[in-house]
């Protein structure tokens, strides 16, 4: 069995895909052996705003996780909480990356996206790990 730190190196390393479709997905795969497969990703959050000309425009992100079985691609746990989920803005041709205040002046702090503490997946990867070790771990019957 995948000991924690392999796994969490494995969870920072693997590349990124994204997922052809209507939504903005982006996954990576780690096979774990034993015929299971770590599904890492996020997906961008559903909204029911209709932008604006003019306006910001906020894209919310969530992480989750998945094991599957990789033969038959059942799922064997799946984590899509949404515990953990950051987002992007753009207003125009600019976006969080660039000081929006300096572009459009003084605005309403609660009007600018500011990321999360846990848009990367560095600061979520020992979290995962520890989530799917507990799946990895058979139980112990009485």
């Amino acid at each position: 069995m995948i000991d924690k730190k392999e796994l969490v190196d494995r969870i920072e390393k693997a590349e990124l895909g994204n997922i052809q479709g209507d939504k903005d997905v982006w996954e990576k795969y780690i096979y774990l052996g034993d015929d299971k497969v770590l599904i890492v990703g996020y997906e961008e959050e559903e909204s029911s705003d209709v932008p604006e000309p003019e306006e910001e425009i906020v894209k919310e992100y969530y992480w989750y996780w998945e094991l599957r079985d990789s033969r038959t691609w059942d799922v064997l746990f799946e984590n899509h909480d949404k515990v953990f989920s950051f987002c992007e803005s753009e207003m125009g041709t600019f976006s969080d990356q660039e000081r929006m205040e300096d572009v459009v002046g003084d605005i309403d702090e609660a009007e600018v996206c500011s990321w999360s503490e846990k848009d990367l997946i560095e600061d979520i990867s020992e979290d995962i790990a520890d989530n799917v070790m507990e799946w990895l771990t058979p139980s112990k019957k009485d």
